[in-house]
C-alpha cells in the first residue's frame, strides 16, 4: 500500500498512550499505531453502513447495544 505523509494534530493524552504502545511493542511505531486505529474506524463505518442498508436506515439504538452486550468477552471468573 502506497503511503502519504500527513500531519495531524491529536490530544497530548492519546500521543502518550500511542507511545507507550510503541515502546511496549503493541505497534512497530506511531504511524502504524495511527494507522491501525483509522482502518478500525473506516472498518466501523463500514459496517454501520451495510447495517444502514439492511436496515433502510441506521439500526435502532437497542439492537446496536444488544449486539455490543453479545460481542463483549465474558468477564473472567475468580478463582478461589
Amino acid at each position: 500500500m502506497r503511503s502519504e505523509r500527513v500531519t495531524v494534530t491529536l490530544p497530548a493524552e492519546l500521543v502518550a498512550e500511542a507511545r507507550d504502545a510503541v515502546s511496549r511493542g503493541s505497534a512497530a511505531s506511531l504511524s502504524a499505531y495511527v494507522a491501525e486505529a483509522v482502518q478500525s474506524r473506516q472498518d466501523r463505518d463500514r459496517a454501520l453502513a451495510t447495517l444502514a442498508g439492511l436496515y433502510g436506515g441506521p439500526p435502532p439504538a437497542d439492537e446496536l447495544d444488544a449486539a455490543r452486550r453479545s460481542l463483549r468477552p465474558a468477564p473472567p471468573v475468580a478463582v478461589g
